[in-house]
C-alpha cells in the first residue's frame, strides 16, 4: 500500500505548476545551449575533481564544449552512485530522450548530439519550462542590475546584497553603487539614500526578496551611525587596506539598514547561512567552499527581534543545523524555513529534514524547495526529487502513521510546494 500511495501522491504533486523562488538563472541566456552548459555545473566538476581528476583538465581555458564534455565523461563512472549523476540521467531522459543507465566513453557523443538537437530548436526555452511545470523562476540580481530586457513576471528580480555587506572596501563595488544610484557616498547618508534608491530601483521592476548568502562568523547587531561614520571614512581613504574592525562594523551598519528597508518596501529577507568561503583554493570554480558546524541561529537572535515586520526565510548549508532551523521557525513567528541548500540537497538528507520540519513546523511557515540552478533544465530533476522525498513522507508520516486522508495530505503538499511561495513572496 505505501508504494502504491506514494506513488499516487507524487503523481498528483506533479500535476502542480510551480514557482521556483531561488535560482542563478541569466534571464537572457536562460536555457544551456549545449552539454558542456549543464556538465560544467560545479556538482559535476567538483565531484569528478575529487575523483580523481585534474582541476586543469576540467577547466582549460577555451577548451571546446564537446571536447568539455568528452573529458568529464571519462570521470562519470566514479560518481554513478550520486544524486547528480541521476539528475543528470533524468534529464536528459526527459528533456533529450536520451536513454541510457549510465555515461562514458561509449555514449557521451550520443548524448551530446541528441542534446544539441533540442537545444538548437528555438523556442527550447518554452519546452524546458513547460516540461518542468515552472510558471516563473526568481533570479539573483546583482544590486546595479538595470533589470531591463527580460520579463520579470517569468524570470522574478530579487536583490543580492552581500557584495553591499562583505565587499564595500573594494572601489570597484563603490563605484558601481555610485554609479547606479546616482549618488556620491561619502557619508552614512549618502549610503542610506543609495541603499533606499536601489530598493525602490528593485521594487519599480517586480522585486520579491531582498538575499544574502552569510559566513558561519556572522552575527549581525545595531551599530550607530556614528560608529558606521567612523568606519566608513577609514574604509574610503583605506580601501582594502583597512582593519577588520572597520569592515565588520560597516558591514553590520549595511546590514541593519537592509533591514529597515525591507520593511519599508514590505520584502522577505532571505538568509543563507554558514558558508566558509575558499576551504578549498585549490578545488575546481564554485567547489571550493564548505559549511561549519561552529554556526548558530543565535547570532541572529538580535536581528529577528528587531524586525519583526520582516519575514526572514532561513537556507542553512548542512543538515546538521536543521533541527535548531526547526526550533527557531517553531517560536519566532517572521522566522520560516527555506529549501534544501547545498550540502543537504540529497535525497536522505532531504527527506530527514523535510520529515523533521513538517511534524514540527506550522504549515503556512515552509518553502519547501528551490533548485538553485544555473541553467533551467535542471528544474526538472531537482524539482522531482524534492517531490518523490515529499510524497513518501505525506504518504508514511500523514496518511498511514497519522491517519489522514489522501487527499489532505495532498492538499498539505500543494501548499508547501506552491502555496507558500506565493503568500510570503507576495507571488499572485
Amino acid at each position: 500500500m505505501s508504494d502504491a500511495l506514494q506513488q499516487s501522491i507524487y503523481e498528483t504533486l506533479s500535476q502542480l505548476v510551480l514557482i521556483d523562488p531561488h535560482t542563478h538563472i541569466n534571464p537572457h541566456s536562460p536555457a544551456s545551449k549545449t552539454l558542456a552548459d549543464i556538465l560544467g555545473y560545479h556538482y559535476y566538476t567538483e565531484l569528478a575533481h575529487s575523483a580523481g581528476m585534474p582541476r586543469a583538465h576540467i577547466e582549460e581555458p577555451g577548451i571546446d564544449p564537446k571536447e568539455k564534455v568528452r573529458r568529464l565523461a571519462e570521470g562519470l563512472g566514479h560518481i554513478d552512485n550520486t544524486a547528480q549523476l541521476a539528475w543528470l540521467l533524468e534529464l536528459s531522459r526527459e528533456l533529450f530522450g536520451f536513454e541510457a543507465e549510465r555515461v562514458d566513453s561509449s555514449n557521451w557523443e550520443s548524448m551530446y548530439d541528441a542534446a544539441l538537437a533540442k537545444m538548437g530548436q528555438p523556442d527550447w526555452e518554452d519546452q524546458v519550462l513547460l516540461k518542468t511545470g515552472l510558471e516563473a523562476v526568481f533570479l539573483t540580481n546583482d544590486f546595479d542590475d538595470p533589470l531591463d530586457g527580460f520579463d520579470t513576471r517569468r524570470y522574478v528580480p530579487c536583490l543580492r546584497t552581500d557584495e553591499l555587506v562583505f565587499h564595500f572596501v573594494k572601489a570597484s563595488v563603490r563605484e558601481r553603487l555610485q554609479k547606479c544610484s546616482n549618488t556620491q557616498v561619502h557619508s552614512i547618508d549618502d549610503f542610506r539614500r543609495a541603499l533606499k534608491q536601489r530598493f525602490t530601483h528593485f521594487k519599480s521592476r517586480g522585486v520579491r526578496a531582498c538575499a544574502i548568502s552569510l559566513p558561519p562568523f556572522f552575527a549581525p547587531v545595531e551599530v550607530s551611525d556614528a560608529q558606521a561614520e567612523s568606519a566608513l571614512g577609514r574604509i574610503l581613504s583605506q580601501s582594502e587596506n583597512v582593519d577588520a574592525d572597520s569592515r565588520s562594523t560597516l558591514g553590520y551598519w549595511v546590514f541593519w539598514e537592509l533591514a529597515r528597508n525591507c520593511v519599508e518596501a514590505k520584502l522577505p529577507f532571505d538568509l543563507m547561512i554558514g558558508v566558509n568561503r575558499a576551504v578549498y583554493p585549490s578545488g575546481v570554480f564554485q567547489g571550493q567552499d564548505l559549511y561549519d558546524s561552529r554556526v548558530s541561529l543565535i547570532q541572529y537572535r538580535e536581528l529577528f527581534n528587531a524586525f519583526p515586520q520582516v519575514t526572514f526565510p532561513i537556507s542553512v548549508l548542512a543538515s546538521v543545523t536543521n533541527q535548531e532551523l526547526v526550533s527557531y521557525a517553531w517560536i519566532f513567528p517572521n522566522v520560516v524555513t527555506n529549501g534544501h541548500w547545498w550540502y543537504s540537497n540529497t535525497p536522505s538528507f532531504v527527506q530527514r529534514d523535510l520529515h523533521a520540519r513538517l511534524e514540527a513546523i506550522p504549515r503556512n511557515k515552509q518553502i519547501g524547495y528551490y533548485s538553485d540552478m544555473y541553467k533551467l533544465e535542471f528544474a526538472l530533476p531537482k524539482f522531482n526529487m524534492f517531490k518523490r522525498c515529499l510524497a513518501r513522507v505525506l504518504a508514511q508520516h500523514f496518511v498511514i502513521d497519522c491517519r489522514w486522508s489522501e487527499t489532505r495530505a495532498i492538499a498539505l503538499g500543494q501548499q508547501i510546494l506552491r502555496g507558500n511561495v506565493e503568500t510570503i513572496f507576495g507571488y499572485q
